[in-house]
């Protein structure tokens, strides 16, 4: 069987990069029989910003795309209405607020190390985007990593520190020099970049025409 490493670089704070991870699923989930799939997430941060206490999303949105709230409003119903499709929790999409993402990548990291790297990332997803939670909220992440199982005071202890700091610092070098600017991006066999939260379709084409190269 075909062996196939997916690098996902991706924001907790990007819808897109939860609607193409549900995309993905399915795409993986269809070549199951003829690969193996081997995916690995990496840091990207929209907001990198760390001060402040946010804004509501719809007016940051607005100001960032030179949108009115009314045009982004509609962006954001539809995109509701992709997930819901999913079966995502998107019902708090247009009430959560901005948020800068760097300790949630570091405890992604950590719960990568555990197994529970894509469980952790989801489960971020759903408290930012279903509940509109703090994501930045040690509270709200040490619920995330309780919420898969893992151990909620070893997570305590690591947003204690800095550790995971600097990894996600290099995974986000890294990938910026790469040349990845938007998010999600996936990197097929460290080779082929795949831009984008791509229909499953398309997605099982290219990884297809990837597993037929020499």
């Amino acid at each position: 069987m075909t062996t196939v490493q997916i690098d996902i670089v991706s924001d907790i704070a990007c819808p897109w990069c939860a609607i193409g991870y549900a995309r993905l699923e399915k795409a993986i989930a269809e070549l199951a029989p003829e690969m193996d799939f081997r995916v690995e997430w990496h840091a990207f941060e929209l907001n990198p910003d760390p001060s402040g206490d946010g804004e509501p999303i719809l007016p940051a949105l607005a100001r960032k795309y030179g949108r009115s709230e009314a045009e982004m409003q509609t962006n954001q119903a539809q995109m509701m209405e992709i997930a819901r499709d999913l079966g995502l929790n998107f019902d708090k999409l247009q009430e959560r607020h901005t948020r800068n993402t760097f300790d949630a990548h570091r405890l992604v990291k950590w719960a990568g190390e555990q197994g529970k790297q894509t469980e952790m990332k989801q489960a971020c997803f759903d408290a930012y985007f279903g509940r509109a939670e703090n994501i930045t909220d040690p509270g709200v992440l040490v619920a995330c990593v309780e919420s898969i199982g893992l151990d909620g005071e070893a997570a305590r202890a690591v947003l204690a520190t800095d550790r995971y700091a600097d990894t996600v610092r290099e995974d986000e070098a890294r990938y910026q020099q790469a040349g990845v600017s938007a998010v999600p991006a996936y990197i097929v066999n460290q080779k082929y970049l795949i831009s984008g939260a791509q229909e499953p379709d398309t997605l099982v084409s290219a990884f297809r025409e990837i597993a037929a190269e020499p």
